[in-house]
């Protein structure tokens, strides 16, 4: 599992994916998690703009990764 800093919460789901390399695009992510492909916390998330905070883990594609707020 990978851990990804944040400066700022929350976060919406579709802008971690896009800027964390999981998707290529915004549209991508957006549609990704349209599709039920996206797990947070352990349930299948179909909300584009889910608000992610610290201690949140998302799985996509074969890779999990935990956010972490840094100052």
């Amino acid at each position: 599992m990978r851990e990804v800093g944040v400066t700022i919460e929350p976060v919406e789901l579709y802008k971690i994916l896009k800027f964390e390399g999981m998707a290529s695009s915004g549209g991508e992510a957006k549609s990704v998690i349209a599709e039920g492909r996206v797990i947070v916390n352990g349930k299948v998330e179909t909300r584009k703009r889910r608000k992610i905070f610290s201690g949140d883990i998302i799985e996509f594609a074969e890779e999990k990764i935990a956010i972490k707020l840094r100052s």
